[in-house]
């Protein structure tokens, strides 16, 4: 089996690791970044025969399509904004094709290449990642075991395991992604309908095992992907939500509401720039910390099921991994993307066309190959009155 790799970042460096490390069968594995010191250092890291790197703009399509023609799976970890063009790419060039996504439009314009993909007997699977990815994954398999649902939710959290003032918060992922999440409209379902809700809004307190008690959940987009669209009609009320420490979500709805983060530039003593990309190198300077992290992840159905009214949900805590020095995030997003390559690449998933991942994703074999990474869930029922 062969993969092509877009991006060597962190999330990159979690799937090469995984396609190496924990795949069956992959006898080659190339990575492609405009960045080659990234590649370097991803290569020296990796120090794997089957791995070769290619320094090469995801935009040039004359460099990249002899990658992609010979490779089985194409997997995106860049920029959401170019996955349209790198599944009509995969598509010609008959290779399947995955990405951590994050950006709903986007994937809309995905799969409506469906009947291209179908023509091309390849499979475009937008989403793959954590949020959007496997708590999406989660939410359909639990949907799936009532008659009735009420209530589904999503919440979802990367977040330092020493938070440090002023945002409680450190990167784990991109910041251009961050800032979208916290500023675009956040799909759900009320009362049977999708609909829009505006992101930072709805804010709720939560808890997890000590010491994990203080935190909240607020609405940021992308994180629940296709999910409102699959199940519109078939659930009361969907959402999704992302698990911050407790004061965040107003520090940052202060930051938008002084205009950090639009798009329209501005002049500056004579010089233009967009507020946020000004913001997003300040995030950068400032989150950039040297802690370990951890993910969270709750997802919780409620209604009826066996003739019984029940809240079932499942659960993950996981922490950076010190041995390989993956962080939780990179584990959580990168792995399961990369576990769903491997299942193309294997014929384990054979569904030619463009597809909502938690459609076609074999969620047991999924979670079995998360549990050998070392990355646990927890089941829990509860009786309702």
């Amino acid at each position: 089996m062969k993969y092509l790799l877009l991006g060597a970042g962190l999330q990159g460096t979690a799937i090469a690791f995984d396609l190496l490390k924990h795949a069956e069968g992959t006898r080659g594995l190339t990575i492609c970044d405009q960045d080659a010191g990234r590649l370097g250092e991803l290569a020296g890291r990796l120090n794997d025969a089957r791995a070769r790197t290619v320094a090469a703009d995801v935009r040039d399509h004359t460099a990249l399509a002899p990658l992609v023609e010979e490779a089985d799976v194409v997997i995106s970890a860049v920029n959401y904004w170019h996955n349209v063009e790198l599944s009509r790419m995969a598509i010609e060039l008959r290779s399947h094709f995955v990405d951590l996504g994050g950006n709903f439009e986007i994937v809309k314009k995905q799969l409506a290449l469906d009947d291209l993909a179908r023509a091309s007997g390849v499979a475009v699977i937008p989403d793959c990642g954590l949020a959007p990815g496997l708590a999406g994954i989660l939410g359909h398999h639990l949907h799936g075991q009532f008659a009735s649902v009420d209530e589904l939710r999503l919440r979802v959290g990367g977040l330092p395991q020493h938070p440090r003032p002023p945002l409680d918060y450190m990167l784990v992922f991109s910041v251009q992604g961050l800032i979208n999440e916290y500023i675009e409209p956040c799909l759900v379902v009320r009362d049977g309908e999708p609909r829009y809700v505006p992101a930072l809004s709805e804010v709720e307190t939560l808890s997890f095992p000590p010491p994990l008690t203080s935190l909240e959940a607020f609405h940021t987009s992308g994180g629940v992907s296709t999910l409102p669209l699959t199940l519109a009609g078939k659930v009361r009320d969907l959402d999704y939500k992302t698990i911050r420490y407790r004061g965040h979500a107003e520090k940052i709805r202060t930051l938008v509401e002084l205009g950090l983060t639009g798009s329209d530039k501005v002049r500056v003593d004579g010089c233009e720039l967009r507020p946020r990309d000004f913001l997003a190198e300040m995030l950068v300077r400032a989150l950039t910390v040297d802690d370990e992290d951890l993910v969270l992840l709750r997802v919780e159905c409620a209604g009826v099921s066996e003739g019984r009214r029940l809240r079932r949900s499942v659960q993950i805590i996981d922490y950076h991994d010190r041995k390989n020095n993956i962080s939780a995030m990179m584990r959580t997003t990168g792995y399961p993307v990369a576990i769903i390559a491997q299942m193309l690449a294997s014929r384990q998933i054979d569904a030619p066309g463009a597809h909502p991942q938690e459609l076609v994703v074999p969620v047991e074999a999924l979670l079995a190959q998360l549990r050998r990474r070392g990355i646990e869930l927890t089941w829990n029922e509860t009786p309702l009155a």
